[in-house]
């Protein structure tokens, strides 16, 4: 995948952007071909031919790397909170729109197949589900302490329904992204939106639905 870097960004940056998109290239490759634990970090620096220093400057570990391209989408969701407005929508309606907007900010060329191969790999890799789940728990944590200083949280459960409504947005992405995963083609980032809308709009006839016995 070729990474998309502006032309208004300084070289500097721009080259560390190349640094960091090979990096997932390389690593996605390796594990792919190799499997997750069949790549020492020393082999993965090696095919792309940077140093251990240099790969932490990136990357905390072999998880961290192989789960990026998904955890980008969580990285911009964080920039649309920033700056999204508070104009009176039910949080979970906020979070679901900031969170379909950063899912269109990912790259068309390239991303898509990344976070598929990320997932396949998570799928066989338990280490890879347990860093997911810590990362998960960060970016709420940090979504949450945003929320609560630029949104007003009335009452003494508005933090509570904030967690709740973040919580929410975790889970319908990830069936979201399950089913995309599923899917035979259509794999852009597009796609994936609606698969987030749809998963979403089936949430209250979830929370009315009833525990019925078999006739």
């Amino acid at each position: 995948m070729k990474a998309e870097t502006s032309p208004t960004l300084p070289l500097r940056e721009r080259k560390k952007l190349r640094t960091r998109q090979a990096l997932i290239d390389t690593a996605l490759e390796l594990f792919g071909t190799q499997g997750f634990d069949g790549v020492t970090l020393d082999a993965l620096c090696d095919a792309a031919e940077v140093s251990k220093r240099t790969f932490f400057r990136y990357f905390d570990s072999k998880e961290d790397v192989a789960m990026a391209p998904a955890q980008d989408v969580w990285v911009a969701f964080l920039d649309v909170l920033e700056t999204c407005p508070a104009d009176g929508r039910p949080l979970l309606t906020l979070f679901e729109d900031a969170l379909a907007e950063a899912i269109g900010r990912m790259p068309a060329d390239g991303w898509a197949g990344l976070v598929l191969a990320g997932r396949r790999l998570a799928a066989l890799t338990p280490s890879m589900d347990a860093h997911c789940l810590a990362f998960c728990d960060r970016t709420t944590r940090t979504a949450l302490a945003l929320v609560d200083r630029r949104l007003a949280l009335p009452g003494p459960d508005g933090q509570l329904r904030a967690r709740l409504a973040l919580d929410l947005l975790v889970v319908l992405f990830h069936r979201a992204l399950d089913s995309w995963v599923a899917q035979p083609s259509g794999h852009t980032p597009q796609d994936l939106v609606r698969r987030l809308r749809a998963t979403a709009a089936e949430l209250p006839s979830v929370l009315t639905a009833r525990a019925e016995p078999h006739a």
